[in-house]
């Protein structure tokens, strides 16, 4: 719930109004949101998607599924050109110039909200559409970053409850290499701590470089607060200077850092979740599930919880004036990312295994579970292993610039259990993308990404 629920309504009732008279004259809007945990790949998500759907525009059979759920209406898609907005743009055509260099390299990632639209034409099917003329939808992308997602929980927590849950994850042996030091200086706290902001800097610089080196080091994902990792363009201020302290202390320092992280979460709510969250029609999260397989078992479990959270999250925004009114998010796509990394047999259980980590049910219309390959950069191939034959990829490798194929290892099913992890073998080479025209002319090869697209924002063409 809002902070200000009067508000929150108000928004709601002028945004369905809003919705409701673009469409009673042929000019409606589709605002998807995207985001993505570390490495999941959302700027090269947005770039093909952009470039796939200029390409579908100019004739080109770029996205197949997606046109079909448009009747095969869809007749031109062009950019909106930027004007007043506040918000940065999503640099789509300095995305394509780093994939259209020799050797072709992948984009940056991107590192605070953007914003780009397009307009798509759609013929109308009815006898009266000659006379209406074709319907015009702008697709609103708005990119956030995933980090910040994970900021969701948090707002149904206070201090107690985050520092309890934080540090259990914390302790966990398999993070110790990084978090040591930080959990060194709370046992050295003194219970009555006093609230000297020198104390409070240094705990806080502590907890920053432990959550950076869980991230980079050891591959985890579930770490809060988001903006600490990624703080935006307005760099580290004073109300990111909080970390969670074990049950009991209640001194001044304990009274500073709650206030810090009351006032940090209401902030997030009120800067960001409130207004942005019940504008979103659709949003689609993207993880690497591979990725998170190959990092070993506690980056895995790490990665299950974090999505787990997010689920459960993302499915309490709905709401009675939500559903009345047609706001907020009516579709939700958990995405794995990089699914040419392993061969065609495998990719349904790469779905199957992104199901039950996000707890989808089949008889859930709000939730798909997709898998794809933004841009493709390998093909099937086959190749030997202990003397058999094994399905496996072929791609350029990005170190090197030698083709070669890979054997992935398998995709479970499910999450796997302690067996599968004694003998566990995952590879996750990183290959070179394609070269493209700069200009996106004939679209970006991909994988999966019109069927994805087609069930997210399909019924709305």
């Amino acid at each position: 719930m809002p902070a200000d629920p009067i508000t929150g309504l108000v928004r709601d009732v002028l945004s369905g109004a809003e919705q409701l008279g673009r469409a009673a004259i042929g000019q409606e809007r589709i605002r998807l949101a995207v985001t993505g945990l570390t490495r999941a790949g959302k700027t090269v998500f947005i770039t093909s998607l952009v470039a796939n759907l200029l390409a579908a525009g100019r004739g080109q059979r770029t996205l197949p599924a997606l046109q079909e759920a448009a009747g095969g209406r869809l007749s031109a898609v062009h950019l909106v050109p930027a004007g007043t907005e506040a918000m940065p743009r999503f640099d789509v055509h300095g995305h394509l110039a780093a994939l259209a260099q020799d050797p072709p390299a992948w984009p940056g990632r991107t590192e605070d909200l953007s914003t780009l639209e397009l307009t798509l034409r759609i013929e109308r099917a009815s006898m009266l559409g000659g006379l209406l003329g074709p319907r015009s939808v702008t697709l609103e992308l708005l990119d956030y970053p995933g980090e910040w997602l994970l900021d969701l929980p948090m707002l149904d927590q206070g201090f107690e409850a985050w520092s309890a849950a934080t540090l259990a994850r914390l302790r966990a042996p398999e993070r110790r290499p990084a978090t040591g030091e930080f959990l060194g200086f709370l046992d050295a706290l003194p219970p009555d701590a006093p609230g000297e902001e020198a104390l409070a800097r240094r705990g806080y610089g502590l907890y920053r470089d432990a959550l950076r080196a869980c991230r980079d080091r050891l591959g985890f994902r579930f770490l809060q607060p988001g903006r600490v990792l990624n703080p935006g363009p307005r760099g580290e201020a004073p109300i990111l200077w909080f970390f969670p302290l074990p049950d009991g202390f209640r001194g001044g320092l304990a009274t500073l850092l709650r206030r810090r992280h009351g006032a940090y979460v209401e902030e997030q709510r009120e800067r960001f979740f409130d207004p942005f969250f019940r504008r979103f029609q659709r949003q689609a999260v993207l993880v690497d599930v591979l990725g998170a397989l190959h990092a070993g078992p506690a980056a895995f479990a790490d990665t299950r919880e974090a999505l787990a959270a997010i689920a459960a999250a993302l499915r309490g925004q709905e709401g009675f004036l939500s559903r009345l009114l047609g706001l907020g998010a009516a579709r939700i796509a958990f995405v794995a990312t990089k699914a040419d990394h392993v061969p065609t047999r495998q990719r349904e259980a790469l779905v199957a295994l992104l199901g039950h980590l996000v707890d989808a049910q089949a008889s859930d219309a709000a939730t798909g579970v997709h898998a794809i390959a933004a841009i493709r950069c390998t093909e099937d191939a086959m190749t030997t292993l202990e003397g058999r034959p094994v399905g496996a990829v072929r791609g350029v490798l990005l170190e090197g610039g030698r083709v070669a194929k890979v054997f992935p290892g398998e995709v479970p099913l499910r999450p796997p259990d302690a067996g599968f992890w004694e003998h566990a073998y995952f590879e996750m080479p990183a290959f070179q993308p394609p070269r493209l025209d700069p200009a996106g002319r004939v679209g970006v090869p991909h994988l999966g990404l019109d069927t994805m697209l087609a069930w997210l924002i399909g019924d709305l063409l």
